[in-house]
């Protein structure tokens, strides 16, 4: 960063910001993300339905969510600031994206990653070209295979992905949709 295009005065850390993926009402307004603070364990909803940035890196985690370990998958976007969307890697949002990255050749390009409700809780992923705002068409019908997340990362320029180990004994290779 130039100092030119520094902003000076009160700011924010230069730490990732996290979205996570849930539908939900909140006062009446749905959304599909919120930001949640571990230190009071206060969700806080995110009424914008999209991000817009350049895809930077693909992450396996797990977390531990009620008691059990899941796995959750960290879309990493540098914008703005950096986003991590994170969500469990056997969701419909997690299943659309990776349909959809699977398909997009120029990572040069930045992307829009946007979320709709479905029934419950649902939470569907919808992927576009940002400088030509066309949708990514998935066929929903497809298998997802994981190996997609070491593709694109590859891809990225960045490190394969390897899961920590915890617990679980491994990945599944492919989720059906």
């Amino acid at each position: 960063m130039e100092l030119e295009s520094l902003k000076l005065g009160i700011c924010n850390l230069p730490e990732p910001l996290y979205l996570y993926v849930k539908s939900g009402d909140s006062e009446g307004k749905k959304y599909c993300w919120y930001y949640h603070d571990p230190d009071t364990k206060i969700n806080t909803p995110e009424y914008s339905t999209a991000v817009c940035g350049y895809l930077s890196e693909l992450r396996l985690t797990y977390k531990e969510f009620k008691g059990k370990e899941n796995m959750k998958l960290n879309i990493v976007v540098s914008a703005d600031e950096t986003y991590i969307i994170r969500t469990g890697i056997e969701t419909n949002f997690a299943k659309g994206f990776l349909l959809a990255i699977a398909l997009i050749k120029d990572f040069s390009r930045p992307i829009i990653i946007g979320c709709s409700p479905g029934d419950q809780n649902t939470v569907f992923c919808r992927v576009y070209d940002a400088l030509t705002k066309s949708r990514v068409e998935v066929d929903w019908g497809t298998q997802v295979d994981l190996s997609i997340i070491n593709t694109v990362q590859t891809r990225l320029g960045g490190a394969v992905v390897h899961q920590p180990h915890s617990g679980q004994t491994s990945l599944p290779s492919k989720l059906t949709c």
